[in-house]
């Protein structure tokens, strides 16, 4: 029997040099795409493809600094949501206090970017995790760092840990509610952190944190309403530890503002009772890249009588493969390209297989992915035939970018501008 397409024993067919790196384009897949690259009629580019609009990831970087500065408050973008360089460094050139991260993983690539404050947005609890903050900051001195503590145990840990390089970190204790995420629940277990965190030799108290996001959903007033009692509850354990006396600082820091409620957090934090007025420190992430499903419809931009407005960055492209019945066409991305937890992709624009004749994709919907196809519904006379390209918009940022090692930055026109890597 012969055996077809044998593998050659060189041992070079499974060693990472030799792996396409770039799914979405051609040839060997190790380098990316060229500037001016013209994105639907170049021979360089596979299909699917996931794209970055240049102009709108711009606008809604530049919107919200120039938000942030309007109501006086600091922004910390949080990097998880593309933890590519190319987009975050384009934030904090464009006004960001600094990056927010998840895990101590995150801080080490945001350092490798260049990003001199950071704000470990969650409890820090592993030890090699805080040995190697600990060295950087030992190491970089002048490079800002803050993070939570929701526990003894974890001032504990923190405290153990940093002993080897001798730094003093700055937290904030973590507050949320019963049922909720990390943080502590109650005043009492707040000021009994705070207590620990001012006896500790390497912790410094500057503020209080949580995270609305988990505990409302929608833009309702019941959301709403449970955002502003949230928020009310960080105040108040704010002026209890400022109370008494706990604070290393005479303004701490009241942190929280994901993508969907910020101006509820920012409008309640300024009515926070301390003897000086806080610093603010929001968190939005998903913002830079916006989208066309879950935060069009409750991102604070996107509110009737918003004086600003945020734009759709990413977009997916794919190739019909086939119209196997009338009303159906499938195409050739799926749950491996696009996020699918809050919404299918939205259909937005036609091109012929060369690239040609740009139309509207009306009257078309996408009813379900499998791992790499996706089902479009069509009107049974529309002339979409295998071959052509379907540009869609996405849902939920934050899970779009992960699913991509590269995505091509493009003008308006589509050419490629520019090459945004990412490091999950």
């Amino acid at each position: 029997m012969s055996v077809l397409f044998p593998l050659q024993a060189t041992g070079g067919l499974d060693t990472p040099t030799a792996q396409p790196q770039f799914k979405s384009v051609a040839g060997d897949g190790n380098r990316p795409l060229d500037t001016g690259c013209e994105i639907f009629s170049s021979e360089q580019v596979f299909s699917p493809l996931m794209l970055i609009k240049q102009s709108a990831i711009q606008h809604n970087q530049q919107a919200l600094a120039a938000w942030c500065r309007e109501q006086g408050v600091l922004l910390a973008a949080h990097g998880k949501t593309s933890m590519s360089a190319a987009v975050l460094r384009q934030a904090v050139a464009a006004g960001a206090w600094g990056l927010s991260a998840a895990t101590p993983a995150q801080v080490r690539a945001l350092r490798s970017f260049g990003v001199r404050n950071v704000f470990l947005a969650n409890e820090l609890v592993d030890a090699a995790g805080i040995r190697w903050i600990g060295e950087w900051q030992r190491q970089h001195p002048e490079h800002q760092f803050l993070c939570y503590v929701d526990s003894l145990k974890g001032v504990a840990l923190l405290d153990r840990h940093l002993a080897a390089s001798g730094v003093t970190l700055s937290v904030l204790v973590e507050v949320s509610q019963p049922g909720g995420r990390t943080g502590c629940r109650t005043a009492d277990e707040a000021l009994a952190i705070a207590q620990a965190v001012q006896s500790s030799a390497h912790l410094s108290l500057v503020g209080v944190a949580g995270y609305e996001g988990a505990i409302a959903a929608g833009r309702d007033e019941a959301a709403l309403t449970t955002v502003r009692t949230y928020c009310q509850k960080l105040c108040d354990i704010s002026t209890m530890l400022a109370d008494n006396a706990l604070f290393a600082t005479d303004t701490p820091i009241l942190s929280a503002g994901g993508g969907a409620y910020f101006d509820v957090v920012v409008s309640s934090f300024k009515a926070a009772n301390l003897p000086q007025p806080p610093v603010i420190l929001i968190r939005a992430g998903a913002y830079m890249a916006h989208d066309d499903g879950l935060y069009a419809r409750i991102a604070p931009f996107a509110q009737p009588n918003s004086p600003y407005q945020l734009h759709s960055a990413l977009e997916i492209w794919g190739r019909v493969l086939s119209r196997p019945e009338p009303g159906l066409a499938l195409l050739d991305f799926g749950r491996r390209d696009v996020p699918f937890d809050q919404d299918m992709p939205i259909p937005h624009a036609i091109r012929n297989e060369d690239g040609s004749a740009p139309r509207k994709a009306d009257g078309m919907h996408i009813s379900d992915v499998n791992d790499q196809h996706a089902y479009l519904r069509v009107p049974e006379s529309d002339p979409l035939a295998p071959g052509d390209w379907v540009g869609c918009g996405i849902s939920h940022p934050c899970t779009a970018f992960d699913k991509w090692r590269y995505l091509p930055l493009v003008d308006d026109h589509y050419r490629v501008t520019d090459a945004a890597y990412t490091a999950f």
